[in-house]
């Protein structure tokens, strides 16, 4: 499963943030303009936030499951 969105950081700089979840694995990635490649990265708590807030949205259309959601939430580092 995939999950997308459009990110700004403290240098106006805009980055496409892609996070994959597979296999009970969550794999942050970025990249910033067409012509560069990505980068994995550790996200941080709003990054973890926004992909639990996305996941959530996903429950009641039926594109994810209780089950996939509950996995996700116990890959969130403390």
């Amino acid at each position: 499963m995939e999950f997308g969105w459009w990110e700004t950081d403290d240098e106006g700089r805009k980055w496409n943030i892609s996070v994959r979840f597979h296999a009970g694995h969550v794999t942050f990635s970025k990249k910033t303009g067409h012509h560069t490649g990505w980068t994995d990265f550790e996200g941080n708590q709003e990054q973890w936030d926004r992909l639990l807030k996305e996941a959530e949205k996903r429950l009641p259309r039926r594109l994810m499951s209780q089950k996939e959601f509950e996995r996700l939430k116990s890959e969130r580092p403390e």
